[in-house]
């Protein structure tokens, strides 16, 4: 379920409508189930009264932390990154541009601190570019988006490491999709 714009030789990769609606019911439904077990737990007409004040106490910062994190990628309308096609293509976000052809390892990682999905680029120079999805953005999707956009214009041993990270039985059996023939 990609949301891509394509132009002329651009695609603009925005978050998918299934994932904002996943990510609001887990940041604001969390907080909004906080406020209802404080409330409930508040009114103590029950003897698990206690439980639920103290859950909802317990957990109300821990919802509230990752929805102060997650808040950026519910901007309508973000652009994630955007891709140039071609043998000259690159990747862009953030003022940051990543040719295809200086790729060197490209990966979805997850922030352990904020648990949030990050697209990490190792280049051949060394250097690493992390592009922050706000989890708009499903492994599914990734995997099809560099595969189908990015993967041809790699460097070779790019293309060996990426083979190794890709399971390409599986991309079929959950997004239908098939790599062309080179």
């Amino acid at each position: 379920m990609l949301n891509l714009e394509k132009d002329f030789n651009s695609i603009r990769v925005k978050g998918s409508k299934f994932m904002y609606v996943w990510m609001l019911l887990a940041t604001f439904g969390g907080l909004a189930a906080c406020m209802f077990l404080i409330v409930n737990g508040l009114e103590f007409d029950s003897k698990y009264s206690l439980f639920y004040l103290g859950g909802g106490i317990l957990l109300s910062p821990v919802f509230l932390y990752l929805t102060l994190w997650s808040l950026p990628g519910f901007v309508p309308g973000r652009v994630l990154l955007k891709l140039t096609e071609g043998p000259n293509g690159s990747v862009e976000s953030n003022n940051k541009k990543i040719p295809f052809t200086s790729i060197k390892n490209i990966r979805f990682a997850r922030n352990p601190l904020n648990l949030i999905n990050d697209i990490v680029i190792e280049t051949y120079d060394g250097k690493t570019t992390k592009i922050r999805t706000y989890n708009q953005l499903d492994d599914t999707d990734f995997a099809v988006l560099v595969d189908q956009y990015i993967y041809p214009y790699m460097n070779q041993d790019a293309k060996t490491v990426w083979d190794r990270h890709v399971n390409l039985d599986q991309l079929f059996e959950d997004a239908k999709y098939e790599r062309k023939a080179e």
